[in-house]
């Protein structure tokens, strides 16, 4: 769905009147309720109407969810809203399903592999570059990211050391003492 970003993801029912958690993968999480209707993984089409926050994300009420049972059925799917509902984004800053299936490049212009996923667990993004079939987890930042061309369809990516696989280990004794 590259014409859609996931705005969040269902966790599960919140009471018993058809209402569900969900936590918000927006910038301002409580902007999930802003992008007009969103289609579920399922391919539902609901209106998303935010009832409050809660801990670990927002109650939300789906149209056409009308009790707990329907809302605990829904657990587990990402819902999407159109990309021309959602603002324009400054020039170094990229939605994550933008980001999926760059080809990475390292500073000496070898390919490295293809953005598989984008991580977010709080302290920074973090892209999955499969190299073969191994994924390697790189920072998504500024200092190891420089380059990001969505025209070309590339990154650049300055691998610090150790960070591939196989860097780094040796048959030797930890240098961090015994």
């Amino acid at each position: 769905m590259k014409d859609h970003v996931c705005l969040g993801a269902i966790m599960g029912s919140y009471g018993v009147r058809g209402e569900v958690r969900v936590k918000s993968f927006c910038a301002d999480p409580s902007a999930i309720g802003d992008y007009g209707p969103v289609i579920l993984d399922n391919g539902t089409v609901a209106k998303l109407t935010v009832i409050r926050p809660i801990k670990g994300g927002y109650a939300v009420r789906l149209a056409g969810v009308p009790h707990k049972e329907a809302a605990d059925a829904l657990r587990g799917q990402k819902f999407w809203a159109h990309r021309d509902a959602l603002p324009a984004l400054p020039d170094d800053e990229f939605y994550h399903t933008d980001l999926i299936g760059l080809t990475a490049f390292d500073t000496g212009g070898e390919t490295l592999g293809r953005i598989h996923a984008v991580h977010d667990h709080g302290a920074g993004d973090i892209l999955e570059v499969r190299i073969g079939s191994t994924p390697v987890l790189i920072p998504f930042t500024r200092a190891i990211v420089p380059t990001v061309d969505l025209t070309a369809g590339r990154v650049i990516v300055d691998l610090p050391y150790g960070l591939m696989p196989g860097e780094g280990d040796s048959d030797g004794p930890d240098e961090r003492g015994p």
